[in-house]
């Protein structure tokens, strides 16, 4: 997550909180676009699950075992969420940030103070997929999304990299990874600091965050040769985490709560959440909530379309 973005927006964030919600509850969906009424109900109310950590990303849903896995960055450990067992830790890491799964169903995770990507195996262990770009280390990997073709795709700037840590690529850029060939391409340099990343659906738009200057959202094609053509449309504003649904409308993470918008770019709605958000993704056993990591708490509010099906379970 974005340490510089923390510090200026706390305090902000706190002291508003009085304004979006209420003593009763949580304040109701702000539609903006009567269409966001087929994917969320303007009454539907924000839960919190969990609380006390220090500062939560990268959720992903494990649907065979019916819980969320998340990343807790300063801790260096990810947490793990059910209904039935609650919070609990999940396993250790090196300040990881944002995971999501394979094919296989294997959890890849961008880790900052590790510099890579790594991959828990299904006995536990842990592979590290890929750690430099031409031999020089990376930032600090911050979020990432795998195509069915089992390409890794990442962001990668400098929010987690320490001050005494020597910055070896000379930008921030969005990578792609093949597993089959061990080739890392760069296929955006033009990011000030590149952040959350999502494809839709049928894996022909690729999604990027910029929660630098200035802050936006792009969506790119994908040609097919991997690389990606000019923006279609820019989502002006700011993100930090950002995913799809099954019929391609994207939910990004800001300031302001979950901002929804059409796979065309129109803002449809927003949802408040009491901490500012950091990154969301479906899960539940129809894949129809919405599950929310913010500063310090988990969340979730419950939606009327899912996930896609693919590329991961």
């Amino acid at each position: 997550m974005i340490c510089q973005y923390i510090r200026l927006t706390k305090t902000l964030l706190v002291c508003n909180a009085s304004l979006l919600f209420t003593a009763a509850g949580f304040a109701q969906v702000k539609i903006e676009d009567p269409a966001a009424e087929s994917l969320v109900d303007p009454a539907a109310k924000v839960e919190k699950l969990a609380g006390d950590m220090k500062f939560i990303e990268g959720p992903v849903w494990i649907g065979e075992k019916s819980m969320l896995v998340f990343s807790d960055i300063p801790n260096s450990v990810l947490m793990k969420w059910s209904k039935e067992g609650g919070l609990k830790e999940y396993r250790k890491c090196e300040a990881s940030n944002g995971n999501t799964r394979d094919a296989a169903g294997r959890i890849v995770t961008c880790q900052h103070a590790g510099r890579n990507l790594v991959r828990e195996e299904k006995d536990g262990g842990i592979t590290v997929v890929v750690a430099d770009f031409e031999g020089k280390k990376f930032n600090s990997p911050n979020d990432l999304a795998i195509r069915s073709d089992g390409t890794i795709w990442f962001t990668d700037p400098p929010y987690g990299l320490p001050k005494d840590a020597a910055k070896e690529v000379e930008g921030n850029f969005v990578y792609r990874f093949d597993p089959a060939t061990q080739k890392v391409t760069i296929v955006n340099r033009e990011f000030n600091m590149p952040n959350g990343i999502a494809f839709s659906p049928d894996e022909q738009r690729l999604y990027i965050a910029d929660s630098g200057a200035p802050g936006r959202v792009g969506a790119f094609p994908v040609k097919a040769d991997g690389t990606l053509g000019p923006a279609t449309w820019w989502a002006e504003g700011g993100a930090d985490g950002i995913r799809t649904d099954a019929k391609g409308n994207l939910y990004t993470t800001a300031s302001d709560g979950v901002r929804i918008y059409s796979a065309e770019g129109r803002k449809l709605a927003t949802i408040p959440v009491p901490e500012g958000p950091a990154n969301l993704t479906f899960g539940g056993a129809d894949g129809r909530t919405l599950f929310i990591t913010a500063r310090t708490s988990l969340y979730s509010v419950p939606v009327k379309v899912g996930r896609p099906t693919k590329p991961v379970p």
